[in-house]
């Protein structure tokens, strides 16, 4: 069982994440005392949608292909629009996404962000919530899509939009406390 204090997280983005949903986990998470990185495709810093346009900056930690997911509890995937449709077209993005679930950690996406799972093949057969616009992408790809404001299925957290992110980011703190999942394939 891992104390969320002694806990390492990498939040994984692009330009166009949706502002809170990556600087709210970011600053919860570290509020309650955990290690949380950022990392992008490119270094330096990523700016954020900030609901009708440009948002603030975020400096980048490490970049994808620095990532050692086995110095990392879980994986938080923020969402908007382009910032999942950049990066479900990345393979190094994807292949961190892989190596994560394999490896029975947590893997929480909000809003848009569960397209990534979807490319990831980590819907299929699974509880999943989304922001609305993706239901039917979620369905599709095999997930049984609710509407809650935070879904868990072995681990892997999904919830629908910046008005779920207090229950998300708890949610993401109750795993990682959890520990590893096991997961079918």
């Amino acid at each position: 069982m891992a104390r969320i204090s002694k806990s390492r997280v990498l939040i994984m983005a692009t330009h166009g994440f949706e502002q809170s949903e990556l600087e709210e986990p970011l600053r919860q998470l570290k509020a309650k005392g955990a290690d949380v990185r950022i990392a992008a495709p490119e270094p330096g810093t990523i700016k954020g949608w900030d609901k009708k346009d440009w948002g603030r900056a975020v400096d980048v930690d490490l970049t994808l292909d620095g990532v050692g997911v086995g110095s990392f509890d879980a994986l938080v995937l923020p969402g908007g629009v382009m910032n999942p449709d950049h990066l479900r077209t990345n393979e190094t993005a994807l292949g961190i996404i892989e190596a994560f679930l394999k490896a029975g950690k947590v893997v929480a996406a909000i809003c848009h962000a569960p397209w990534l799972l979807i490319e990831a093949g980590a819907v299929n057969g699974r509880e999943v919530t989304s922001y609305n616009s993706i239901r039917t992408d979620v369905i599709n790809a095999g997930g049984r899509w609710v509407d809650r404001p935070v879904v868990t299925d072995q681990g892997i957290i999904t919830s629908r939009n910046p008005g779920d992110i207090d229950a998300f980011v708890a949610k993401i703190v109750e795993e990682i406390e959890e520990g590893r999942h096991s997961r079918a394939a």
